[in-house]
């Protein structure tokens, strides 16, 4: 049987007693969401992204199976979480550069060579981060969400993860993208196009996607009804202002200095 079959088939099964081969199928099947031969959602060849439930399924499967142990690395740094969600176990021939401070990356998560994490940042399990993207300080990348080549997720930026339900297509950014400080994007969120005159949001099996190029900043839009026109209210509301250019390349290229 595939590995899918294998997880499909135990993710199936009602009881929640679980021995040590039904862990070690586990171990098999996060070791390959780590190392990105699966990944909880792919652009197929027609160039639509799809989710692929079963391994939304196996990563839930994970914390139905897991029971809380005590990770603390020193009594005075307590942290408590299931077994079977560990931190990633990155080493120096990954070629990820994993700044001092703070940042943790949860096993499960693919990150490729030549990402910079910048401390403190989080990289929860599902998640995917192509190579050459700078995490910086504060920086969330949820479960699951997909992240393409040579992207900036600037200080405090957001990428909100959808796990649950598992036919759901999680927050997907693509390559080249620059996404600017305190800047979120959730899989609820409508992504305001200034430049092609769209709007982004997840519709149905539509995944909210940030194309390619895209400079992304936090903005605002009017809310709705009369009572928020009268008091002047306005909601969070990302917003694409520009696609990269020659300046913004020029801009980018001195942080190659930084890597």
């Amino acid at each position: 049987m595939s590995l899918r079959e294998r997880v499909e088939a135990l993710a199936a099964r009602p009881d929640d007693r679980y021995d040590d081969a039904d862990r070690a199928l586990f171990a098999e099947f996060r070791a390959a969401l780590a190392r990105g031969e699966i990944r909880a959602a792919e652009r197929r060849p027609g160039g639509a992204w799809c989710v692929n439930t079963w391994v939304k399924q196996g990563i839930l499967l994970g914390f139905r199976m897991g029971t809380l142990v005590d990770m603390s690395p020193h009594p005075s740094f307590p942290f408590f979480d299931k077994d079977t969600y560990p931190v990633r176990p990155t080493t120096l021939q990954d070629d990820v550069r994993l700044v001092p401070g703070g940042s943790s990356i949860r096993d499960g998560a693919y990150v490729a060579p030549g990402v910079i994490c910048m401390p403190p940042m989080y990289v929860n399990v599902g998640a995917y981060v192509d190579a050459g993207t700078m995490i910086d300080s504060h920086a969330l990348v949820g479960s699951c969400a997909q992240i393409g080549r040579r992207v900036h997720l600037s200080a405090a930026a957001q990428i909100g993860g959808v796990l649950e339900p598992v036919g759901a297509l999680p927050v997907i950014v693509e390559d080249d993208v620059l996404i600017g400080g305190g800047c979120g994007i959730y899989e609820g969120t409508a992504v305001h196009d200034l430049v092609r005159e769209a709007v982004y949001r997840r519709d149905g099996d539509q995944p909210l996607e940030i194309p390619a190029g895209a400079v992304v900043v936090p903005g605002a839009r009017a809310a709705p009804g009369a009572a928020a026109a009268r008091w002047g209210i306005s909601l969070y509301a990302p917003v694409i202002v520009k696609y990269r250019d020659a300046k913004t390349d020029a801009a980018t290229a001195l942080e190659e200095y930084l890597r």
